[in-house]
């Protein structure tokens, strides 16, 4: 039993007693009623008595308050009958939901079953699918098993070809083994002997080797003995003549090997390669003279040939200057100023002022600064010329410019001597230093100290005529340079 149907069992329940109170009080009441209308139809009657009196207002009261509880009862009975009535409307639609759900599950139920009839049907096709693919199984198990029996067979089949094959070859083998012991004895026996035979090869290669090194070393021998008698035959058999006063008697000036050549121009490098040779010269000896042989030179750097003058002027060991051919300007300077000095007689000697060329825009100023800068280098190398001479500087220009209007004064070593600018003329040089052959000299025997030289190339001008670039001299320093004919040129 639902809620509802219980509550509304209890409600009639309930309400049992209540309808029968209503049932007495409308009894009641119709009997209180019928009283009053005897009551007032005893009105008319003579005035009761005060007991009846009493009963009847007593009654009226009952019958008030029956009215008042019959009223009072009436509304619980409506207020029971609506309770009833919503009881009942709510029970119809507890029980038309019910309805409604009970079809719904039905409907589910329904569609279950649709479902259950479908999956009944798939697992009575997956049992039939699963029956075949057991009857393919098995017919595949049945196959595999035939398949190992054969396979088995085959190997056993196998097996015993290749135990037939193994014996094949193990006799085969133990045939050719045979075959290779008695080959490899054979081959040992000839290995033996070609031992016996290398040894002997090897012996009579010794021999062979011996007698060709013999014979090699006697060519390299005789090669040795050609190439000493060679280098011997480059050298003469005399050796360097050191004398404290080398010119002899009969005009000979003799040159040892303490000699430095100084030819060419005086440039960049010339007077190291001057000054420390005449310091090497020096600390072997200090007592025999060392010589400055010029060829012929045409001067240059007054720095340079100022370091050679003062090395020449410190030197312990005299220090002569021989001149061959020429010497000019700041060479001529060198052979002047030396302690001994000698020429041949046809050699020239020149001397001239200091010379210099503007190359550049200089104002009159940067003139005037150099010029006094060549007449300071001039004081330091014309005076001691001067000197030398017996004249002053200024008679020496004098007689430089009516000698020539350039202002070259040049002589032969013969008036040279006359004018002091060569101590002596000479007949002869012996140069007693060459004692080996000149055209047999190696780089090696060139001396180790030669300085790099510049080396001028003669190139041709617009004119045609062929010229040479002099290089850059140092800050401060000037050419002293005979130079007449502009064949030298500065950039």
């Amino acid at each position: 039993m639902n809620p509802i149907a219980s509550r509304l069992l209890v409600l009639s329940l309930g309400l049992a007693p209540a309808l029968s109170a209503l049932e007495s009080a409308d009894s009641a009441t119709s009997a209180a009623v019928a009283v009053e209308a005897a009551a007032s139809a005893s009105e008319a009657k003579p005035k009761p008595d005060p007991e009846l009196e009493s009963k009847r207002k007593e009654f009226e009261k009952l019958a008030t308050d029956n009215k008042l509880e019959g009223e009072r009862l009436s509304h619980q009975l409506n207020s029971l009958r609506a309770e009833i009535t919503k009881l009942r409307t709510e029970r119809e639609l507890l029980g038309e939901k019910k309805a409604a759900d009970a079809a719904k599950r039905e409907a589910e139920l329904n569609k279950d079953l649709g479902r259950l009839e479908a999956l009944q049907k798939e697992q009575e096709a997956l049992s039939i699918e699963n029956r075949l693919e057991a009857e393919r199984l098995t017919r595949q198990t049945n196959e595999l098993r035939a398949n190992i029996t054969r396979t088995k067979l085959e190997r056993e089949w196998i097996a015993e070809q290749q135990a037939l094959e193994a014996a094949k070859r193990q006799a085969a083998m133990k045939e050719e083994l045979a075959k290779i012991d008695g080959e490899m004895e054979r081959i040992a026996k000839e290995s033996e002997l070609n031992k016996v035979r290398a040894e002997k090869l090897a012996n009579e290669l010794k021999v062979a080797q011996t007698e060709a090194a013999l014979q090699i070393s006697k060519l390299q021998a005789e090669i040795s003995r050609f190439e000493t008698a060679d280098k011997r035959d480059g050298f003469a058999d005399t050796q360097p003549v050191y004398l404290k006063k080398p010119l002899r008697d009969d005009g000979i000036v003799v040159v040892s090997d303490r000699r430095i050549s100084l030819n060419g121009m005086i440039m960049r490098g010339t007077a190291d390669y001057v000054t420390e040779r005449i310091h090497y010269w020096n600390n072997k000896d200090r007592e025999l003279p060392i010589f400055i042989v010029i060829d012929s030179s045409p001067g240059g750097s007054v720095m340079e040939g100022y370091r050679i003058l003062k090395a020449m002027q410190s030197s312990d060991a005299p220090v002569h200057v021989v001149v061959k051919s020429f010497a000019a300007s700041m060479a001529a300077a060198i052979t002047t100023l030396a302690k001994e000095s000698y020429a041949y007689p046809n050699a020239i000697i020149l001397h001239h002022q200091i010379s210099s060329t503007l190359f550049g825009p200089y104002n009159l100023t940067q003139q005037r600064e150099l010029h006094e800068e060549s007449q300071r280098w001039w004081n330091r190398l014309g005076k001691p010329i001067a000197d030398k001479m017996g004249i002053s500087t200024d008679e020496m220009i004098k007689r430089m410019y009516e000698r020539s209007t350039s202002g070259d004064w040049s002589e032969f070593a013969t008036e040279a001597q006359k004018l002091k600018w060569v101590n002596h003329v000479v007949n002869g040089i012996d140069e007693t230093s060459f004692v080996k052959d000149p055209d047999v000299e190696s780089a090696k025997d060139k001396p180790a100290n030669q300085p790099q030289r510049i080396t001028l190339v003669e190139e041709i001008d617009a004119n045609g005529k062929p010229f040479m670039w002099l290089p850059r001299l140092e800050s401060k320093d000037v050419y002293y340079l005979h130079n007449p004919d502009g064949y030298y040129r500065m950039r």
